[in-house]
């Protein structure tokens, strides 16, 4: 359940390239998982400049409420808004529709130092 063409950070957030240097994030399926029913996601406005390893916004669920972090530095380009009404996508489908936001890198060679599919997959393990 860890897609290979991915990169992932130690706090369970995934990374895909998108176009012209931006990257689509989301919370991975051991985070939703963990989490369990999604009722509540808080993004930043398009615009936002956001540090990699800082807070971006909150996820709650009916366990708890957890930081989501940026895994890279950059500016919001894109936010997922049909998780305003619909955050339960993140456990149906946290891989396609349930993806939070869009960064436009601002060193796109960063991505290329986020952890493997192998190294995620460790890291869950362990």
């Amino acid at each position: 359940m860890i897609p290979e063409d991915l990169r992932y950070t130690a706090e369970h957030e995934w990374v895909a390239a998108a176009d012209g240097g931006s990257v689509r994030v989301g919370v991975t399926h051991y985070a939703q998982d963990a989490l369990g029913d999604i009722v509540y996601v808080q993004l930043p406005e398009v615009g936002a400049m956001v540090a990699a390893g800082e807070s971006l916004g909150e996820i709650e669920s009916t366990k708890s409420v957890s930081e989501l972090y940026a895994p890279v530095a950059g500016t919001v380009s894109a936010r997922n808004e049909a998780l305003t009404d619909t955050p339960e996508v993140i456990n149906s489908d946290p891989y396609g529709a349930g993806w939070l936001v869009e960064i436009t890198v601002s060193d796109p060679a960063v991505v290329d130092g986020l952890l493997s599919a192998d190294a995620y997959r460790e890291l869950t393990e362990s």
